[in-house]
């Protein structure tokens, strides 16, 4: 009877098996879910009006930058806002939310030491959650390479770092006006 070599080939597979058990386990089971839109947190009577789900809320410090003490997130990098959104609601997706990242959160966002703003958070239209400091959805700016930096300062007119209250700074450094920076596009990008 001559031999086959199915067991030969059953070995070669099981190392094609555990990749694909690898991928599913680092794919992780992501069905934390919310049972609301708003949470919030900060000194201005730290209350959560819902709770999100799962741990993971976003830090939101204050740091020393050439602006004077603006938001940054836990890895010290400047937060903006920006002004065509509304308390509720991010107007910036597609390539605007790949220039400008919304900072996001899977729970309650954290208010660092100095942090007086009201910490909210809001669901953008993807579902994601995106912390918001007194009615202002935070990001991050991707021209933004180091902790501290605000190269996005009045971006298009439209794109500002904010105080340890949650106020918009409209200033550039050393300069107490308002920005004229423009780039053209409608984003600040």
């Amino acid at each position: 009877m001559p031999r086959t070599h199915r067991p030969a080939r059953a070995l070669l597979a099981i190392p094609l098996l555990l990749l694909a058990a690898a991928a599913l386990v680092a794919c992780g089971d992501d069905s934390s879910s919310s049972s609301g839109t708003t949470t919030t947190a900060g000194s201005k009577g730290a209350s959560t009006t819902t709770s999100a789900g799962g741990g993971g809320g976003a830090a939101v410090s204050v740091a020393d930058t050439d602006l004077g003490q603006v938001l940054v997130d836990a890895e010290g990098r400047t937060l903006y806002a920006f002004t065509p959104d509304s308390a509720t609601k991010s107007v910036c997706t597609g390539g605007c939310a790949q220039a400008w990242p919304p900072t996001v959160a899977n729970g309650t966002p954290t208010a660092g030491d100095g942090v007086t703003a009201e910490l909210t958070v809001i669901t953008r239209d993807d579902g994601t959650k995106q912390v918001a400091a007194d009615g202002h959805p935070l990001y991050q700016y991707a021209g933004d390479t180091a902790a501290g930096e605000t190269t996005g300062q009045g971006s298009g007119g439209t794109w500002y770092v904010l105080s340890a209250d949650g106020s918009l700074v409209k200033s550039e450094a050393g300069a107490p006006s308002s920005t004229t920076t423009s780039t053209g596009s409608r984003y600040g990008y």
